[in-house]
């Protein structure tokens, strides 16, 4: 059985995931508008991947007897100046998500608390691939510059991208 304090910090956790989930939606929809649909996809499939990060926590808080309680999402943003913007303030994002996960990893050893820690062990390797692979493209959207083919040719490929349930390898449609 989970105790409340820790209780309390994975539902905030869930509520952090479930924002991540919407402020990429809403990335996605502002791709859209200016007719990235590539980026739109790669920001769409950020999201199947944050609902299952919320998803994970949601089951791991009923496995050990815990109480889910879903809170208040914040309205996230709904333009940005351009993609480089969009994918740095996501780049800002998942690192404040990092700060959270090492928060929950800081409670759960001051709770003496080790299966969640253990759990949390997960998120904490998940998080250095989600920082290197939103920086990967912030670097390379720094390299083309805002205009021209550069911006197409990333297009094209982050419009390949597809969901993988994370511990399967990933496999193009």
């Amino acid at each position: 059985m989970i105790n409340k304090k820790m209780e309390e910090a994975l539902n905030g956790q869930i509520r952090e995931e479930l924002y991540s989930a919407y402020l990429y939606l809403s990335m996605s929809a502002w791709f859209e508008t200016i007719n990235l649909k590539g980026f739109a996809n790669w920001m769409k499939v950020q999201t199947q991947e944050e609902l299952f990060h919320a998803t994970k926590i949601f089951d791991f808080l009923n496995e050990r007897q815990g109480t889910v309680k879903l809170q208040q999402i914040d309205e996230p943003p709904d333009k940005w100046d351009s993609p480089l913007a969009a994918f740095e303030s996501a780049y800002k994002h998942e690192q404040h998500i990092t700060g959270c996960i090492n928060d929950l990893v800081y409670e759960a050893i001051e709770e003496k608390d080790r299966a969640t820690q253990v759990f949390l062990d997960w998120f904490v390797n998940e998080q250095v691939e989600e920082e290197a692979s939103v920086d990967e493209i912030v670097q390379q959207l720094k390299l083309v510059g805002e205009k021209g083919q550069g911006i197409f040719m990333i297009n094209r490929e982050l419009g390949t991208r597809t969901f993988v349930p994370p511990g399967q390898s990933e496999q193009s449609t």
